[in-house]
């Protein structure tokens, strides 16, 4: 089903002329899941996102489905149980970009440590119990273990030996982000949502009653202001959520966020080599966990954890998120030696935590299990536990909480808009099991998830592809790689690009909302990200491609030209390489 620069155009008339049941303001993973599961309860639904879909904090994430042991100590216990069980349930309707993959996690003698020998087997346990991984459970294959100091090194040579008493393994998985986002917006597009990235809230609507129905926005590529009416309205904007609430001129909004900031850095396997996800504690008694994770030749290794006043659409890696990163992860990798000059590419993503109390004329929904925190914490003992208010004018919020936690919060956030239809608009809708609604690209045995991607790839390479364009294009696009190879039967490959490279920038023009460059080639794909050796001979066909594609003339090429530069340097960190020659 298309879903491109025309359906846009199409779906902002409509938008215009169009009472909606539901709009929901923001399309990062959590508007994505509300909006999906609204569809597919037949609502009549807008998804609106002032950037690219997912282009905020969901495509800046640490890419793994993530329960979170680390919130055991804290006693999170609510939090962790959700997302560990969560995990299974994406892996099964996300399929293509959840796969397990076990993390191992070394436990070191050290001040401010986060998990004993001792500790770190009773939380696993827990871990384990809470997500049913037990008895005949098919996932008892993942069950987790324990290894002595030699068992540790042998499995991760590279790992500082010097206080190391050995380490846990257990079960998590690997996960692709910003395509979680877009595969959602894609299904719930194809069940009748109205999805426009780039229009702005700028403005929340009330009729005479002063009830919320509908919201004022900025088209961003046109300039064009106009409204959009709704009998419910939901805020689910990550970082910008206190900002959208503000816009809601009715009521006194007190801002409930603690935004915080991640970093995470690339460098080429060769520098740091690592046999699967590793996650110890920093060394440094600031409580703060810390990943490196091995991908596609890479290994990336963060996060940070710091408090954030920037700007929520370009928060940027300094000087010191580099510095602080490079400290702990040459002491736990004491051979590698790595300096900011190793660094290939980074990413940097502000996390909507929960801090203060619902006041006032907020009510919150008591089972939505939000955590909050006082000002004096440090950000790493902010929950991550996620709010559901509604505000005396009826805006609907959703915020806080993790990626892996998405299909909950919408779940819930669902639940109260259900209730909502039916007291106040005399409106019954009924809502679907969304722990069965395969997001796009997800129509296949998740059961055998392996061997399925294995054999959608083994039909690209009988379409004439190569085999590695054919791997990466099924592990990324899933059942829908068949469409692509397709594609690739009718086009002729553009001159920097393979004919795999082709079709799939092709499709992804035609079916996912991708408008510039950077949309393709940080969202859509991981080039910027992942694939530096090939990024300067791929962006040009890409361009090339995209220009002719939209008709772009020199001064709109220009200007995307510009962008993607501009995210690549800040990607490679070349500002702060040059501040050191």
């Amino acid at each position: 089903m298309a879903f491109s620069i025309e359906t846009r155009k199409e779906e902002i008339e409509r938008l215009k002329n169009e009472k909606l049941d539901l709009l929901v303001i923001g399309g990062g993973i959590t508007g994505a899941g509300v909006a999906l599961q609204a569809s597919a309860a037949k609502m009549k639904t807008g998804l609106i996102d002032m950037q690219d879909f997912g282009g905020g904090t969901s495509s800046r994430s640490t890419r793994l489905v993530h329960g979170g042991i680390r919130y055991l100590k804290t006693f999170d216990v609510q939090v962790v149980s959700d997302t560990v069980k969560e995990r299974a349930v994406i892996q099964h309707i996300a399929p293509h970009m959840t796969q397990p993959d076990p993390m191992i996690l070394p436990i070191y003698d050290e001040p401010g440590t986060t998990f004993t020998m001792f500790s770190v087997k009773v939380a696993m346990d827990l871990y384990d119990h809470l997500a049913g991984i037990e008895g005949d459970s098919p996932l008892i294959k993942y069950a987790n273990y324990m290894m002595d100091k030699e068992e540790t090194l042998k499995r991760e040579p590279q790992l500082n030996s010097e206080n190391l008493q050995g380490a846990g393994v257990y079960l998590d998985y690997q996960n692709n982000d910003s395509r979680l986002v877009v595969e959602n917006v894609k299904k719930a597009h194809e069940l009748g949502c109205l999805a426009v990235s780039r229009l702005k809230s700028i403005e929340i609507l009330h009729n005479d009653q002063k009830q919320v129905n509908g919201v004022r926005v900025h088209d961003n590529l046109t300039g064009e202001e106009f409204d959009i009416h709704a009998d419910v309205v939901i805020n689910t904007s990550g970082p910008w959520s206190d900002l959208v609430r503000q816009e809601d001129k009715e009521v006194y909004k007190k801002p409930r966020l603690r935004p915080t900031k991640g970093v995470h850095l690339v460098v080429d396997q060769s520098r740091l080599t690592v046999p699967q996800p590793t996650y110890f504690g920093s060394g440094t008694a600031d409580g703060r966990m810390i990943f490196t994770i091995p991908r596609e030749g890479k290994t990336y290794f963060g996060t940070t954890d710091t408090d954030f006043t920037g700007d929520y659409a370009h928060p940027t890696v300094e000087q010191s998120d580099v510095d602080y990163l490079l400290n702990i992860i040459n002491k736990k990798y004491p051979a590698a030696h790595l300096t900011i000059n190793d660094i290939e590419a980074s990413w940097a993503g502000v996390r909507p935590l929960i801090e203060v109390e619902v006041e006032g004329n907020e009510a919150a929904d008591a089972a939505t299990g939000a955590s909050v925190s006082d000002s004096t914490s440090a950000p790493s003992a902010v929950s991550r536990g996620s709010s559901l208010t509604e505000a005396e004018d009826g805006l609907i919020t959703l915020a806080g909480g993790k990626l892996t936690d998405y299909r909950i919060m919408a779940n819930g956030a669902m639940k109260k808009i259900q209730q909502k239809f039916h007291d106040e608009f005399s409106k019954n809708f009924t809502l679907q099991d969304s722990a069965e609604i395969k997001v796009a690209g997800g129509d296949f045995d998740s059961d055998n998830a392996e061997a399925e991607l294995a054999r959608i790839a083994k039909d690209g390479v009988a379409a004439g592809l190569a085999a590695d364009d054919a791997k990466e294009i099924a592990n990324l696009f899933g059942s829908q790689a068949e469409q692509i190879y397709d594609y690739a039967q009718t086009i002729k490959p553009e001159e920097g690009l393979s004919i795999g490279e082709t079709a799939a920038l092709d499709y992804s023009l035609a079916e996912e909302m991708t408008l510039t460059p950077v949309d393709y080639l940080l969202r859509r794909t991981y080039h910027i990200l992942f694939k530096s050796d090939t990024l300067d001979q791929v962006k040009n066909g890409v361009i090339k491609h995209m220009s002719d594609y939209y008709g772009w003339d020199k001064a709109q090429r220009e200007q995307y030209e510009n962008e993607l530069e501009h995210e690549i340097a800040e990607s490679r960190l070349e500002g702060l390489k040059s501040k050191r020659q």
